[in-house]
């Protein structure tokens, strides 16, 4: 079990069938920290809106975070659009769970963040929130389509890929839109005097300097499993579960294979002694 000083983890989007729940359940069972913040899209009521889907793992992701709150943990709830219910209670606790609109975060080396999930900074989600609606049902789509054409590349042994993801680099909109958000949450934290900004809401994480604002967005529980770790020196640094599952089952298929090969080069001496 590695403990850290606090972690960071957004967009996990509980209630919909692209939600990565059973990583997530791995993640939160190796890893332990002082703080954990849930920033924002933790429950997908939009989806839970249209049509009831809650798993067993969905139930579980929650049982493990009321589990590390009553162990200690300090949980702060900053909501987002898709749980947006939650920002009608701003202050309240339950469970052992802090509910924020938003959170000033201090790291061990003293540096000042602003956490917010994001989406007021969104401006389709500010001005035309039915396009939103319209988006997000696409965006489902997609993830829907995920599983699907994974199943078929499990055949070739192939790692997992992202229909979704790869869409959203492909459209030059998409990509000028996160290049947009980006500065324009680093600019807010400039100006309200912080160091940097810790968000999530666009589902692509990321750590990179902007100007003097250190940007930090956590990423998601649905296209790439990310979440964002600070140790007890304040470093800020990214774990990307998808992509350290797929190193982990590429090292195992490669030790099964170097144990197969061993077990046949002893086989004509096994015959030769018999």
């Amino acid at each position: 079990m590695t403990t850290y000083r606090t972690i960071f983890i957004s967009d996990v989007h509980l209630g919909t069938r692209g939600c990565r729940a059973d990583l997530l359940v791995d993640f939160l069972g190796k890893y332990e920290s002082e703080t954990l913040y849930l920033v924002g899209d933790i429950l997908d009521g939009w989806q839970l809106q249209r049509g009831w889907h809650w798993p067993s793992s969905h139930n579980t992701v929650i049982q493990c975070i009321l589990e590390k709150a009553r162990k200690g943990t300090r949980i702060v709830f900053v909501p987002g659009n898709h749980d947006e219910v939650m920002r009608r209670f701003p202050g309240i606790h339950f469970g052992g769970i802090e509910v924020k609109d938003h959170d000033e975060f201090i790291s061990a080396d003293g540096k000042r963040y602003f956490v917010t999930h994001g989406d007021q900074f969104d401006t389709v989600i500010a001005n035309a929130k039915w396009l939103a609606y319209l988006g997000d049902r696409a965006y489902a789509t997609l993830i829907w389509l995920n599983p699907k054409i994974n199943t078929v590349r499990r055949l070739w042994s192939r790692s997992y890929w992202s229909l979704s993801k790869w869409t959203k680099h492909q459209v030059k909109q998409a990509v000028n839109f996160i290049g947009k958000y980006e500065e324009t949450l680093s600019e807010d934290a400039r100006q309200r005097g912080f160091d940097g900004v810790i968000c999530g809401h666009i589902h692509h994480a990321a750590i990179r300097q902007i100007g003097d604002i250190q940007y930090i967005n956590t990423g998601d529980w649905v296209e790439s499993c990310t979440a964002i770790v600070e140790d007890h020196s304040g470093e800020l640094r990214l774990i990307d579960w998808e992509s350290r599952n797929n190193r982990l089952r590429l090292l195992e298929k490669r030790q099964k294979k170097r144990k197969r090969a061993a077990a046949k080069s002893t086989e004509p001496y096994q015959k030769e002694k018999t």
